[in-house]
């Protein structure tokens, strides 16, 4: 079986920081932050500076149009050095990959050897297996965005550094499961935070990523949770007049996610924040006070027709079903307007 990225990974990069390595690895996925995570670190410590000149070879798939060329550098014997290190990006792009089961039969354990396979997921099921009995075959799949907080909330703490979770909800919010990009936003923050400064805020968000702290789905969201009816208003009027920072399917999705985890909070055992912190897998207690105030502001009935009215929505914001419009921003005032206007009000 393939490693899902899952945490997996932390375990993967402490063995190759330990200069525990694999004759070959097959990382492969949707997911490119994780795989180029791990190919940079094998290049990091597989060799040494002054071995890698005679030792080290990158192949990229669209220079490469066969994987007997790369089977012929795997059977290279190092100079001067304990390991050959072998990278094949977007191996995706190579043909031939049949050629590669005469070497999984006796491969050179003076060769590590890297395919990234990135955009899928390798179907030949005689190389996995053959990966998976001397190597490591890793699969790193997309992130749900109820994952994202975890993901951020980990990154930074890795920096010794914390982060408001404002501010966490809406990095998610607005660069969404693109990790490269969301790590790289993260990093652009820590470096900008000023000197003796160890937490990302709000407004340093709002700064240097170009996302009002003020107006944003997080805010929106708060403001249909408590039924500030002006502030909701007021944030719906800014996304219509800035709707290439604010897409409506990233702003439906929010919506979504959140009263559907409501419509579990109504079934919960124990409806105390610590209980549904623990339903619902938050990592803090804090997550939980949204919740618990829109069980007092909603109840279930209502939590079932909103999530119906969004799924509606979103259909309608795709050209699908009566009614459908093409103005997003109309859509969403009468998505905002029904969710606090309509029936099974406490």
């Amino acid at each position: 079986m393939a490693k899902k990225e899952t945490n997996q990974h932390i375990a993967i990069l402490q063995d190759i920081r330990n200069r525990i390595f694999k004759p070959v690895y097959l990382l492969m996925g949707d997911e490119s932050y994780y795989i180029d995570l791990i190919c940079d670190a094998i290049i990091e410590n597989a060799l040494n500076e002054n071995e890698r000149d005679f030792n080290q070879t990158i192949l990229y798939g669209a220079d490469v149009d066969d994987f007997a060329i790369v089977v012929n550098a795997a059977k290279r014997f190092p100079m001067m050095a304990e390991h050959q290190l072998i990278v094949v990006k977007e191996a995706q792009n190579i043909r031939g990959i049949d050629n590669l089961s005469y070497y999984l039969q006796k491969p050179l354990m003076s060769t590590i050897l890297v395919i990234c396979y990135k955009n899928g997921t390798l179907k030949n099921k005689k190389i996995l297996a053959g990966i998976e009995k001397i190597g490591l075959v890793y699969e790193s799949k997309k992130l749900y965005e109820s994952q994202l907080p975890a993901f951020i909330n980990t990154y930074v703490v890795a920096k010794k550094l914390a982060i408001d979770p404002k501010a966490v909800s809406m990095l998610a919010d607005f660069v969404g499961n693109d990790l490269s990009r969301l790590s790289g936003e993260l990093d652009k923050l820590a470096i900008s935070l000023p000197e003796g400064s160890m937490r990302i805020t709000p407004e340093s968000v709002e700064r240097n990523v170009g996302i009002s702290k003020d107006f944003n789905n997080y805010e929106l969201l708060n403001a249909i949770v408590t039924r500030n009816i002006s502030k909701a208003a007021q944030i719906v009027q800014y996304f219509e007049q800035n709707p290439k920072n604010n897409p409506l399917v990233v702003t439906i999705s929010v919506l979504f996610n959140f009263f559907s985890n409501l419509l579990l909070c109504f079934f919960a055992t124990d409806r105390s924040e610590n209980g549904l912190a623990k339903e619902l897998n938050l990592r803090s207690v804090y997550q939980a006070r949204d919740y618990t105030t829109a069980m007092r502001n909603y109840n279930a009935f209502k939590c079932i027709d909103i999530i119906d009215l969004i799924r509606r929505y979103d259909a309608r914001s795709k050209g699908i079903g009566s009614g459908a419009s093409s103005n997003d921003g109309d859509l969403l005032k009468e998505l905002v307007f029904k969710i606090l206007y309509s029936p099974y009000q406490k």
